[in-house]
């Protein structure tokens, strides 16, 4: 959705497409009056969620907004004897709408046998929550919902949601709460961090917004920590508010920048290991696809390879400041095996493939989406790898005079770095290097070696050594999958959209990935 930002200080105001936004900035900084006006912008497309207002402000006036949960439970209980009038607090009304719909739905037979025909709202609540809080169960008695801890003795030990603790509640506000928003609609969440532990958040707003694809999220917070949760979130930094104007000056983080210095410094505030990875965060793979497969790391995009090492080696070298472990991730390009193991050695972790286009084609992944579309996985499969070794020997003699070509530049990078005492010394070193490099002896053992990957049909092997950008293209894996739109960037952002699932096949499809670097 494009959205336009209010009006800034001494610059245009900005326009942004975005499913995701996360306005951060200090207390007082003004992010909330940014909020609010954005939201007025948008009117009846705006949906407001806070759990300290739910929770704690029952003496408030409801709100008039239309579509807010207090004129929807206003409109429920003039039209339904089934929702109970008396309620106070935008909690208490939420759950009114909830257990309301429910019985009705009962009670007009939509379930039979015990089996509902088509999931009311409830359903989806309570079996949300109660995979976020494993071992409690959520139960409808008499029109109250009541909260069953003790397993071993169903229904002896229930008590009032009214009693659960602050975050517990917090969790099926928002549960619920999202379950209203307009279709289409844009969710303002204000403090989304609040009353919640760090183990509960990110579980918690990945499966709200799965809830809602449909729906932008606008998130304002000033926790850093949770910013860091918002994988692929624009961010806004609100800086300050001018009142009498009615202006911000506020910035636009671009994602292939990174958070700056101090925001990141206060996001290790989440005391969760960082995992550097090449590319910007905007046009690269590697910031989309990595915190899919490793969530419990804090991904942070920085650039080359280069900078990946280099980074990954400070900061474990402040390690007795910060008690974090750090890990780098770089491509596999064209790098010997020996070289690998260095890297590893040193927390930098490298894939059995030669870039990141060529996990989407590990065996798994393929066959996983060939399922996804309705394809036989095997026949799949085999087309894909008879397109990949065609492709690979047509390319065969290149790539491995480029292979040739890597170990030579890093073998006379290794032996001009050696000290020499006079010019003439360094000279004659030189002149001795076409000799002890031996180049053609390199470049015919990769050849034999890449023919026998050829002729073996060693499918792994060839993508640990094939670098070619246009593989997933000239594969084919789109149209044998299925897929009507046969784009490179189509297949990935399929795969990508699978792995953001709390299905088995994205499981099983993220253990094959992890399992390409060693770990």
């Amino acid at each position: 959705m494009i959205l336009t930002l209010p009006s800034r200080s001494g610059a245009p105001a900005l326009e942004i497409n975005t499913s995701r936004l996360t306005v951060i900035g200090a207390n007082g900084a003004g992010k909330t009056r940014f909020a609010r006006a954005l939201a007025a912008s948008l009117g009846e497309r705006a949906f407001a969620m806070s759990a300290l207002r739910a929770l704690y402000d029952r003496e408030a006036p409801a709100s008039p907004a239309p579509g807010s949960i207090d004129s929807l439970y206003a409109e429920a209980v003039g039209r339904s004897a089934l929702v109970r009038p008396d309620r106070l607090g935008e909690f208490d009304r939420l759950t009114a709408l909830l257990v309301g719909e429910a019985v009705g739905a009962l009670m007009s037979e939509r379930y039979e046998a015990g089996v509902s025909a088509g999931p009311v709202r409830l359903d989806t609540v309570i079996d949300r929550w109660e995979r976020l809080f494993p071992g409690n169960r959520i139960l409808v008695q008499y029109g109250r919902l009541l909260v069953d801890s003790s397993p071993a003795a169903p229904g002896s030990a229930a008590y009032s949601a009214a009693r659960l603790s602050d975050g517990e509640r917090a969790v099926l506000y928002y549960l619920a709460a999202v379950l209203y928003a307009p279709a289409g609609g844009v969710v303002f969440v204000e403090s989304p961090e609040m009353f919640l532990h760090a183990s509960v958040v990110r579980r918690l707003w990945d499966d709200v917004e799965r809830l809602r694809p449909d729906c932008t999220f606008v998130y304002i917070t000033h926790d850093l920590a949770f910013a860091a949760t918002r994988a692929d979130s624009d961010i806004i930094w609100v800086k300050s508010c001018d009142t009498e104007r009615g202006t911000w000056d506020y910035d636009r983080l671009a994602a292939a920048e990174g958070l700056p210095d101090d925001v990141y410094l206060a996001i290790l505030g989440e005391r969760r290991p960082v995992l550097f990875v090449e590319g910007d965060g905007v046009h690269s793979f590697d910031a989309k696809l990595y915190p899919l497969i490793f969530p419990e790391f804090t991904v942070k995009p920085i650039g080359g390879c280069k900078q990946v090492i280099e980074a990954t080696r400070s900061f474990n070298g402040l390690r007795t400041f910060h008690n974090l472990d750090a890990y780098g991730i770089v491509d596999r390009d064209r790098r010997a095996d020996a070289e690998v193991a260095y890297l590893r050695r040193r927390h930098v972790l490298v894939p059995d493939v030669a870039e990141i286009e060529n996990i989407f084609l590990i065996e798994p992944v393929v066959r996983i989406m060939a399922e996804i579309g309705g394809r036989r996985p095997g026949k799949v499969f085999d087309a894909v790898r008879s397109n990949l070794l065609h492709l690979f020997r047509s390319q065969l003699r290149r790539q491995a005079l480029e292979h040739t070509r890597h170990r030579l530049k890093k073998e006379v990078a290794v032996r001009i770095d050696g000290r020499f005492d006079t010019v003439e010394a360094l000279e004659k070193h030189v002149s001795t290097l076409l000799l002890t490099l031996n180049p053609r002896g390199i470049y015919g053992s990769l050849r034999r070696e890449f023919t026998s990957y050829a002729d073996g049909g060693d499918y792994a092997s060839i993508l640990r050594v094939f670098n070619h950008k246009s593989m997933i293209t000239e594969t084919r894996v789109a149209q044998l999958c299925g897929m009507r739109d046969c784009d490179k960037r189509a297949y990935i952002g399929a795969v990508l959209d699978m792995l953001r699932t709390d299905r088995p096949e994205a499981e099983a499809m993220r253990a094959a990935m992890r399992d390409t670097f060693k770990l």
